[in-house]
């Protein structure tokens, strides 16, 4: 195995709910791929009759270590063996005719180029986070956390939204009765929503942050980077000198207790994770909320002792609202390469 993939994990195989068929006939093996600013999983995947998506072949990528994503699906088909005919990536970024709009990415993405380079006959680019609300109906509930609210859903929209090495957010739409209709997920750009802070000390935060860019983004903090940006400014404001530089460490640090602003950090970030949940939960009328991206399972215990249910629900005379929509934390895994898998399949369903 090339030393820069992970080594495998088990197969997975997820099942539809009953009223959710992704297909009645099954496809053959076809690559999906989930691809975020730090790493990108690769998949050899089918979607069995009856609606089971099964993920036979599995690798994880560290993006950094290869020059393109194309060079990426290369090598995985290669190891493989797999089929390059049909090509699915869930992607962080927008998607801009051609080009791929993004700021956490080592590379540039053109879909054209891509296909090209990658050998690739029928490839398809959708957002990382659409992917991801895309895999939430065969998720159980019982393989999540809840964090707030009560135990069942109402049957409007869900709201998925994550921090990892940047911030995804989509709406999952409630699906139609009429058969053969995909399900509609409206994806988003929130992370690059402005910052709204609601204490004294994260007004501070931002006060600081705006003399270094222009435009404070959600992303800016609520990701692993924005992490390191939160807490060496809170040194900075307080005349200490920065000792970590990693979201990893600062994590650490904060579980373990044994770095004040560390700990400070991560007590804001849930804080402020919380409260844009609200926003954006009151702002499309959410039923549920789920929090997936690769930092909140991290710190699963912390963010549950955290403010975030209280600041989630911190929304004036609408907090009563908040209160009767369960958020649930989801272990991201290969969610999202199962939803772009589902998706995919949806719409091409003749191959």
């Amino acid at each position: 195995m090339d030393a820069r993939r992970s080594q495998s994990l088990p197969p997975i195989v997820i099942s539809a709910p009953n009223e959710h068929h992704v297909a009645r006939h099954g496809s053959q093996p076809f690559i999906a791929a989930d691809v975020g600013g730090t790493h990108a999983r690769l998949g050899l995947a089918q979607v069995r009759p009856g609606g089971k998506v099964e993920v036979i072949a599995y690798h994880r990528y560290a993006c950094a270590e290869f020059p393109t994503l194309a060079a990426i699906i290369d090598d995985f088909a290669g190891a493989n063996g797999a089929d390059r005919t049909h090509a699915v990536v869930a992607i962080a970024g927008r998607l801009e005719g051609d080009t791929l709009i993004n700021s956490n990415l080592p590379w540039a993405v053109s879909v054209e180029r891509t296909r090209r380079e990658a050998g690739i006959a029928h490839l398809a680019l959708l957002n990382d986070f659409e992917a991801v609300a895309c895999a939430m109906p065969y998720i159980d509930v019982t393989a999540m956390t809840r964090v707030c609210g009560p135990l069942q859903a109402g049957e409007g929209p869900a709201l998925v939204l994550g921090p990892g090495t940047g911030f995804g957010a989509s709406l999952c739409l409630p699906r139609t009765l009429q058969q053969g209709v995909p399900l509609r997920v409206l994806a988003s750009e929130a992370g690059h929503a402005s910052l709204a802070a609601g204490t004294e000390r994260e007004l501070a935060l931002v006060a600081h942050l705006l003399k270094r860019w222009p435009h404070v983004d959600n992303e800016r903090v609520l990701s692993g980077p924005g992490l390191v940006n939160t807490y060496a400014t809170l040194c900075e404001l307080d005349g200490a000198t920065p000792r970590l530089d990693t979201p990893e460490a600062i994590a650490a640090a904060a579980q373990a207790g044994n770095d004040p602003r560390a700990l400070e950090s991560l007590r804001m970030f849930c804080g402020l994770l919380g409260s844009l949940a609200g926003d954006l939960a009151l702002t499309f009328g959410a039923d549920a909320v789920y929090l997936a991206g690769g930092i909140p399972a991290q710190i699963r215990p912390f963010l549950l002792e955290s403010d975030f249910a209280e600041r989630f629900r911190n929304k004036g005379v609408l907090g009563e609202v908040l209160a009767r929509v369960p958020v649930w934390l989801v272990d991201h895994g290969q969610l999202g390469l199962v939803g772009a898998a589902a998706w995919y399949y949806e719409r091409h369903s003749g191959f």
